[in-house]
């Protein structure tokens, strides 16, 4: 009999430094009206000194906690983020010596669709046998990337963490995923890194960016919720990544699911790329909207382009 790989425990952690709509009126063409208008974003969270790292070992710790895990019982870190703290090591490895934690560690770079790629990995390890208690992780500090003088995106990226601890279980957990990319869209959404030690900016066609995701990801639920014999009425709560809210209303419109069913943390968090989907997770389960046994939609979709869903009973 197979296990399942089963949600034990959540965590998150954001920098204290916040940003509002109102800071970027001082030194962006813009105002708090059209940035809430175009995007449902009020306020970012950006790192000050913190590294990608110390962000990730706060929401893991906070995740095992509540899992009532130990570092020593963490048999594999995955850790995915698009804004590692060095080339190499990984940070994961990084993240695994400050947890004192002695198993596997890799990253994972997937952008915003990161943390639904390295559920689905880490669901293997454990349907195989692999492993029991895994630590999956997004973390992110995409301000360090960011050109703060370019509109398009400096109002959207900002800073954080998000964890989980995936277990094994015998009756329920993940029950089905679903992985794509399409590499035709490299120019949409991307950062050039020329120089050895000069990292580019984030370069956005949002326009098309906008498109796609709607399509993309509204298809990868129509699909889930084909392969597993659901609709939309079965799903007790969407988390999407919280990259724009006419995008996320879009997707919720299309498979005809109540927007009450939505986990939103975007107004408060801006999109965080590979960290979204924990936060938002570890929101909803902490202010007690997400209870045990409720069937999760879990999507995202980041540059590249790379998109995927997680189905998956808390």
């Amino acid at each position: 009999m197979k296990n399942f790989a089963r949600i034990t425990g959540t965590g998150s952690y954001l920098p204290p430094k916040i940003v509002t709509n109102f800071d970027l009126e001082k030194t962006l063409d813009t105002s708090d009206e059209w940035i809430t208008a175009r995007t449902g974003i009020k306020e970012r969270r950006i790192v000050t000194s913190e590294s990608t790292c110390d962000l990730a070992l706060e929401a893991s710790l906070n995740a095992l906690s509540m899992a009532e895990k130990k570092p020593e019982d963490i048999d594999l870190i995955i850790l995915s983020t698009t804004t590692p703290d060095k080339i190499f090591p990984a940070t994961a490895t990084m993240l695994q010596n400050r947890l004192g934690a002695s198993c596997p560690a890799f990253d994972l770079q997937a952008v915003c669709a990161g943390f639904v790629f390295a559920m689905s990995n880490a669901q293997q390890y454990i349907e195989n046998g692999s492993a029991k208690n895994i630590l999956v992780v997004g973390s992110e500090t995409m301000s360090k990337i960011v050109d703060w003088t370019d509109r398009s995106t400096a109002i959207l990226f900002a800073d954080g963490a998000g964890a989980v601890v995936l277990s094994a279980d015998k009756n329920t957990g993940i029950k089905h995923s679903k992985l794509y990319s399409d590499g035709n869209y490299l120019s949409s959404l991307h950062v050039n890194n020329n120089r050895i030690n000069e990292l580019g900016t984030i370069e956005m066609e949002g326009n098309e960016v906008f498109k796609i995701a709607v399509n993309k990801l509204s298809e990868v639920a129509e699909e889930t919720l084909t392969d597993c014999n659901m609709t939309s009425e079965n799903i007790d709560w969407m988390v999407p990544h919280q990259a724009n809210i006419r995008i996320i209303n879009a997707i919720a419109k299309r498979i005809k699911l109540p927007l009450d069913k939505v986990i939103l943390t975007l107004d408060k968090h801006g999109n965080t790329s590979a960290a979204s989907i924990p936060l938002a997770l570890d929101v909803g389960v902490r202010d007690g909207r997400i209870k045990k046994g409720d069937t999760l939609l879990f999507e995202g979709i980041g540059g590249g382009f790379s998109w995927g869903s997680i189905l998956t009973e808390f």
